[in-house]
């Protein structure tokens, strides 16, 4: 199983960028998928989630900002980030949970974003 993520980097406040993951090895359908971030010294916390059938899932501070979307024919799944902040500033990681049964929780490798002037 693979998730890999794309898009990171640098943009200045109030620009955008796109976040991407490719997922194998999973039957990507019956994934929910989402995005996490990590500042150093802090836990990991919720960015979006999307269900195989699109419901969605927002962390409080990037509500309205950053919509998530997914493309199940392509195993993919996306992050526009809009109007980034510096404290948007932080390692995304990809995610998948099985929706359907207990089986293992699957992690990317993590891509940077930095929100700096």
């Amino acid at each position: 199983v693979q998730l890999v993520e794309s898009g990171g980097g640098m943009v200045q406040p109030g620009g955008s960028l796109r976040l991407s993951c490719a997922a194998s090895g999973i039957l990507f359908s019956v994934y929910r998928m989402g995005w996490y971030r990590q500042l150093p010294g802090k836990q990991r916390e919720l960015v979006a989630t999307i269900t195989g059938g699109g419901n969605t899932n927002y962390g409080d501070s990037v509500k309205g900002r950053f919509p998530i979307s997914r493309d199940n024919a392509k195993k993919e799944v996306y992050l526009q980030m809009n109007n980034l902040k510096p404290e948007d500033t932080a390692v995304y990681y990809c995610n998948a949970v099985p929706m359907t049964s207990l089986g293992p929780t699957y992690w990317g490798q993590g891509t940077q974003v930095t929100v700096s002037s």
